[in-house]
């Protein structure tokens, strides 16, 4: 009941507006991931960036499952392995971004896409977190089964062989 798995690995690329960015953010994160994007669309109307609600301005794509595992090694290698401690939150998750998609292992540019960075972001759980979602009987986690900070860097170094730092000023 204490191990730590992956539940899901989600990529975001935010473009900030519609047209050929958010096509070819589309095209690089079903590059990367093999699945097909699906679009993100704003909530509200900020008139000086011109967004409107509705507007499409980004795409992402959540991946599970052991193929998350195996992409979540490539990503990692992008960002040599290294993360700040900051990038974990209290409940155990963690986010990190790649500057550029050309810094992972295996990906070729793309003359079409450009350069281009995208965000991780890496939900965690153990067994026994269905209860927060299932149908009937909701409950929230008990604390002794939620998944800390220092717990879910254990598992990331372990797990992945990712040093665990402290923030650099470059990112």
């Amino acid at each position: 009941m204490r191990t730590i798995k992956i539940e899901k690995v989600t990529l975001n690329i935010g473009t900030g507006e519609p047209g050929d960015k958010l096509e070819k953010a589309k095209k690089l994160l079903g590059t990367i991931s093999g699945m097909k994007a699906v679009p993100t669309a704003s909530n509200k109307r900020i008139p000086t960036w011109k967004v409107r609600p509705g507007l499409q301005i980004g795409c992402r794509v959540t991946i599970r499952g052991e193929k998350a595992k195996e992409l979540l090694k490539r990503l990692l290698q992008g960002v040599e392995n290294t993360l700040p401690e900051v990038k974990f939150d209290r409940q155990g998750n963690f986010s990190f971004g790649v500057p550029e998609y050309l810094d992972v292992p295996e990906l070729k540019y793309d003359a079409e896409i450009g350069v281009i960075g995208f965000n991780v972001a890496v939900t965690l759980k153990r067994a026994g977190f269905r209860i927060k979602h299932r149908k009937l009987k909701k409950k929230k986690i008990p604390v002794k089964n939620k998944i800390t900070k220092e717990e879910s860097i254990e598992f990331v170094k372990k797990e992945f062989g990712t040093q665990i730092g402290e923030q650099n000023d470059d990112q």
